[in-house]
């Protein structure tokens, strides 16, 4: 009897440990499915594209083609990214993720609430004209509120006014380097020494400029400023 017993509270023991087992296998597997959706959500959802945009305007407009190297401007871009979203990924951790560790909210809910801090971060991002120009493409109900606007329209949207926005910001920073460009092109010319190349002379004056008017500082501050 005590042989049995042992060997049905063992089945016992063992039937109650496969579900959690099963469970917890599914969540690791939704968990490294999850972890190939990082970059792209990087991307999309994020201000990172902007910022590694105008870091690489930066290093163009200076002329320095390999410093800073891709590596080092991606991680300058990846931590000004997680500083910027920091409100957004706390709102998103109180409302959503700290609840469904509780088990006070389903997962189905849990990405309901995950999704509206995103959501209004890409809306103070977005131009209206971009969100007119999507929902005109997908031929969708014209929304009135924000909330009636898909996010599957939202996302492209954002995208697109990312992309303007750093490129108006490149535009800025490219005006100063391309005065300093023309400027010793035309003393060149006029001493007659077409041969040379101006970007050869005008580099050093570029990084110094840069350097005496604190660029980096300015440009970072500029660049978390505009997600204001």
């Amino acid at each position: 009897m005590s042989v049995g017993a042992l060997n049905l509270g063992a089945g016992l023991s063992l039937g109650a440990a496969l579900p959690v087992t099963s469970s917890n296998a599914v969540q690791i597997l939704l968990l490294v499915g999850g972890l190939t959706l990082v970059p792209a959500i990087l991307f999309t959802v994020t201000g990172f594209s902007r910022i590694l945009i105008v870091l690489g305007f930066i290093r163009t407009a200076v002329g320095t083609t390999t410093a800073p190297p891709n590596q080092v401007l991606v991680g300058i871009a990846l931590f000004l990214t997680i500083f910027v979203m920091a409100p957004t990924v706390g709102a998103i951790k109180s409302d959503a993720v700290e609840p469904l560790e509780a088990h006070r909210i389903s997962t189905t809910t849990a990405l309901v609430r995950a999704e509206q801090p995103l959501r209004e971060f890409m809306f103070r991002q977005t131009r209206v004209a971009d969100i007119e120009l999507f929902v005109s493409l997908s031929h969708a109900k014209q929304p009135h509120t924000r909330g009636e606007v898909p996010t599957e329209v939202l996302i492209p949207a954002f995208i697109v006014s990312e992309l303007k926005t750093a490129f108006q910001i490149g535009f800025l920073i490219f005006l100063p380097f391309l005065i300093i460009d023309l400027i010793v092109s035309s003393v060149l010319m006029s001493m007659g020494m077409i041969m040379l190349p101006p970007t050869f002379i005008s580099l050093p004056f570029k990084i110094l400029l840069f350097v005496l008017v604190d660029g980096w500082e300015l440009v970072i501050k500029a660049l978390v400023q505009s997600f204001h």
